[in-house]
């Protein structure tokens, strides 16, 4: 499950898709194929959760990672690899690596 908190020292990647929206869905699941037969089995990973535009013209990946070499290690995985460069034919990617500085809960006032 997705923690999101300032105690953990996870790193955080927040990758924005930009996709023509009749390839919205075909992306989702790829994302979702990628994540499931590879990258989730890969030492280090945490967790990831896929977003999708309502305008259907952005897909966005929240995953987190118990390091930075972690992450590397799945960006060289010959089993993960082949998921992106499929990814990249229907889509521009944003990659972002993030760490968490502030979390909010709503207030009791």
């Amino acid at each position: 499950m997705t923690t999101i908190s300032t105690d953990s020292n996870f790193l955080t990647l927040i990758n924005i898709f930009k996709v023509d929206p009749k390839n919205q869905q075909k992306l989702i699941e790829l994302l979702t194929l990628a994540t499931k037969e590879s990258v989730s089995s890969i030492p280090g990973f945490i967790s990831s959760s896929l977003h999708r535009s309502l305008d259907g013209t952005k897909v966005t990946m929240y995953a987190q990672w118990r390091s930075m070499d972690d992450y590397q290690k799945m960006r060289s995985n010959p089993t993960a690899s082949p998921y992106l460069d499929q990814a990249l034919e229907i889509a521009t990617f944003e990659p972002g690596m993030y760490e968490v500085v502030e979390s909010f809960l709503p207030s009791l006032v």
